[in-house]
């Protein structure tokens, strides 16, 4: 996430807010809580849905509802992390992309922005893109630390192959998060294995105060990994995939024996194969391959999770509590439904157990006064010592369904449209010609520039329109949360 652009008509200077009277202006004041590390009572179990597909150049279809389980009757997911692979990467197509949201990305943004999940971060390579998604009740316990592009392919000089890496905090716990495409081709399984390792060398973080990837509390690791189910001829696969046999192909599944030779490659988990072979299907159907090539099935698509590994004991020092983190697995699945590419989505749900490292965010908004489209609007905010602001700093009014965090419909600089600070208390001011005239609901976001992330975030508000005020103020009407 980026600092917000300059946004004409916003000033420097301010009026004098002293003289004027609560019925002519509204506030909303800030509280900053002190992060802590005790806590009344464990978060409820967050939820992280993720998706990989290797989408074969095609565009989005018109419906993702069973991909993203928006067809379910109760829909639980906290976050959402989406890996596609081989998107339209032509020059013009990368050109478009440049200067547009990818069709992707866009479809992604519309479907979920309804049910308040905002785009967190999003990093391309190429064909590769990795999307993280967040209900907006998140994000002041989300922080981006870095997002990278590894590429493999041509050496380690071209995209087409590689892996794409985002790094954050969570509640306080890191977590790296890869999207990747492997080398195919049965014979190239030593190459694969080789890239595995460069993409997972890469992922340092020297100068930014962030520990080796290894030391993270949770990497999620998934993408078109290009594994290939060794000896068995074709005739014997495909029988066994008809009849649901799949207990012989894991013993010759590459990705499986890798890991019975490889320590470190064994420390990641996998859910088990209980979906038939994800590649390679003829496009517009459900039949595998039968060009002249009739490839063999294979479980390409994978998604994969490692745990921080916990220090041994020592006799001779006391172990401390390791803190609370827990991952479970609800469901790894493929969706057959989908046949715009040779290969099918496979996404896995899991549940986070944890006890936050970060009980509250740093800048807690809380509405106060009415909030009319007649005034000028104030905004009042503390900071504490530990939370340093920047002249950079900005906080955003959203209607409710933000896409990303640029999608603000006014913004202030903290330092720009400063009232007033006194004794921790700082002020600044919306003027009242960019507040939107609708009947939407609104959030207010206090962006770090120095995180690179929201940091505080208000109840959802609606904003009175002009000439039902005086009804509003008679009434002493407080604003709607």
């Amino acid at each position: 996430m980026s600092a917000a652009p300059m946004l004409p008509g916003v000033g420097s200077c301010g009026p004098a807010w002293r003289s004027q009277s609560r019925m002519e202006m509204s506030c909303f004041r800030t509280e900053v809580r002190m992060k802590s590390l005790q806590f009344s009572a464990p978060l409820p179990t967050p939820s992280i849905h993720v998706v990989t597909w290797n989408v074969a150049s095609a565009a989005p279809p018109l419906d993702l509802s069973d991909l993203l389980q928006l067809n379910k009757e109760n829909l639980s997911v906290d976050m959402y992390v989406i890996g596609l692979q081989e998107m339209n990467c032509g020059i013009m197509s990368l050109l478009s992309d440049t200067a547009f949201e990818d069709p992707w990305s866009s479809f992604f943004m519309d479907v979920l922005s309804p049910l308040t999940f905002v785009k967190v971060s999003s990093v391309r390579m190429q064909g590769l893109l990795l999307l993280f998604f967040a209900k907006h009740q998140h994000l002041p316990f989300v922080q981006i630390l870095s997002t990278k592009s590894t590429p493999t392919g041509l050496f380690g000089y071209w995209g087409n192959k590689g892996g794409i890496n985002i790094c954050l905090k969570l509640y306080g716990y890191y977590v790296s998060i890869i999207n990747c495409h492997l080398p195919p081709h049965m014979a190239n399984n030593d190459q694969r294995l080789q890239h595995f390792d460069r993409i997972l060398e890469m992922q340092n973080f020297e100068g930014q105060n962030i520990p080796n990837i290894l030391d993270h509390d949770l990497i999620l690791w998934f993408g078109d990994m290009n594994f290939r189910i060794e000896d068995f001829g074709l005739h014997f696969v495909r029988e066994s995939i008809k009849n649901r046999c799949y207990s012989d192909l894991w013993e010759k599944d590459q990705l499986s024996i890798a890991k019975k030779h490889d320590p470190l490659l064994r420390e990641f988990q996998e859910g088990p194969l209980l979906f038939p072979p994800t590649y390679k299907f003829d496009k517009n159907s459900n039949n595998y391959d039968t060009s002249e090539k009739k490839r063999k099935p294979a479980w390409t698509d994978r998604i994969l999770w490692r745990l921080k590994r916990q220090p041994q004991a020592n006799p001779h020092t006391p172990r401390l509590p390791a803190p609370h983190f827990c991952l479970t697995l609800r469901s790894y699945v493929s969706h057959m439904v989908y046949c715009i590419s040779d290969h099918k989505p496979v996404t896995s749900t899991f549940d986070l157990e944890l006890k936050p490292l970060v009980s509250a965010p740093l800048i807690t908004l809380i509405p106060e006064g009415l909030w009319t489209m007649e005034n000028d609007m104030l905004i009042s905010y503390s900071l504490t010592p530990d939370f340093l602001s920047s002249p950079w700093d900005w906080i955003g009014l959203y209607k409710v369904g933000l896409r990303h965090i640029n999608d603000y419909v006014s913004y202030v600089w903290v330092r720009d449209n400063q009232v007033s600070f006194n004794d921790g208390l700082s002020q600044v001011y919306f003027n009242v010609s960019d507040i939107p005239e609708t009947e939407d609901q609104f959030l207010l976001c206090y962006y770090s520039n120095s995180l690179h992330s929201v940091v505080g975030i208000s109840k959802p508000f609606k904003i009175q329109p002009g000439s039902s005020l005086a009804e509003d103020l008679l009434g002493e009407a407080q604003p709607h949360i």
